[in-house]
């Protein structure tokens, strides 16, 4: 899908493309991108490396356009291994062409369009669009941390009343999306560390390119916080397993002592061998109270040393 925005006082939606208008594509489809490469000669190798899931935070130029690719944060609409990730939004542009591709419909470029016309001020050129989509990128990184973060608590919660597998794989899922995060801040910050010295920028730039520095520290530090908060707590309850899982051991093998001992009192008075209570009427009786004797003395002896 192609959205035309016109960026000058005010973020309003074209028929048709204008030079310096900023084009939209969200989930492209072939036609779309055959389009695009025809109408403003594209390099065709651009698309693709957009579309590449695993493509790394970028910059890149080619017969005078200039290719940036940064991570975003994405988060999965159905079931998965890891909700939340992030995928690769392009940013292209050449002289009065300026087009962003992302190949996935994202939460973020839905409120960064609806943000910038309640702003009602467009943008003043293309890098200073460039650095707030950066912003906002570093903005929605906060937000789906802060959603994390109840997630995680969620998740403590129900490992406290039971500890059980689903929690602790969901634990698990969450962790692979804090290493994806924190891998595409540390991508993001060093593209943004070089493009501050690519791009013309003036003072209002630097001004934001602050703010974007300050933002994605702050998503990094968080990241990294709660990696490590996650870490800690999935060391603390696979320790609570394995004591409970030693307990259980422990009990069951006191209680297989406890009960070897009637076994094998049984079992030597019911030997094919003269042993002197072959006649007497009180054998069997004497038995079972020599059995029951010696497992009081055995669990009393376990009790004592806490092991039942």
């Amino acid at each position: 899908m192609k959205t035309f925005w016109n960026t000058q006082g005010g973020l309003t939606q074209l028929p048709e493309w204008q030079p310096n208008c900023w084009i939209q594509v969200t989930c492209p489809t072939e036609e779309d991108q055959h389009e695009l490469e025809e109408q403003f000669n594209i390099p065709d190798y651009f698309m693709s490396d957009i579309s590449d899931t695993d493509e790394r935070a970028r910059y890149e130029y080619d017969d005078g356009w200039m290719l940036i690719i940064l991570r975003i944060p994405y988060v999965k609409e159905i079931r998965s291994r890891t909700p939340y990730t992030t995928v690769p939004l392009g940013i292209i542009h050449k002289r009065d062409v300026t087009i962003t591709v992302c190949y996935y419909e994202t939460n973020m470029m839905i409120d960064f369009v609806s943000y910038q016309q309640k702003r009602n001020e467009g943008f003043t050129d293309y890098v200073d669009m460039i650095f707030r989509i950066f912003l906002s990128s570093a903005v929605w990184y906060l937000k789906r941390l802060k959603q994390i973060s109840m997630l995680i608590d969620k998740a403590k919660r129900n490992l406290d009343r039971e500890v059980n597998n689903e929690s602790l794989i969901g634990l698990s899922r969450l962790q692979d999306s804090l290493t994806y995060f924190q891998t595409s801040i540390r991508g993001n910050e060093n593209l943004l560390s070089k493009l501050k010295f690519k791009l013309q920028i003036d003072e209002l730039d630097a001004d934001l390119i602050e703010d974007v520095n300050i933002e994605m520290s702050q998503a990094r530090e968080t990241t990294s916080i709660y990696s490590d908060i996650l870490e800690s707590t999935m060391d603390t309850y696979s320790s609570i397993i394995n004591n409970n899982m030693n307990t259980v051991m422990r009990t069951l093998t006191s209680v297989s002592i406890m009960m070897m001992c009637p076994t094998l009192i049984a079992s030597l008075f019911g030997m094919n061998l003269v042993n002197g209570m072959e006649t007497t009427t009180w054998g069997f009786v004497f038995a079972m109270v020599l059995s029951v004797a010696v497992s009081v003395i055995a669990w009393l002896i376990f009790r004592h040393k806490r092991l039942v």
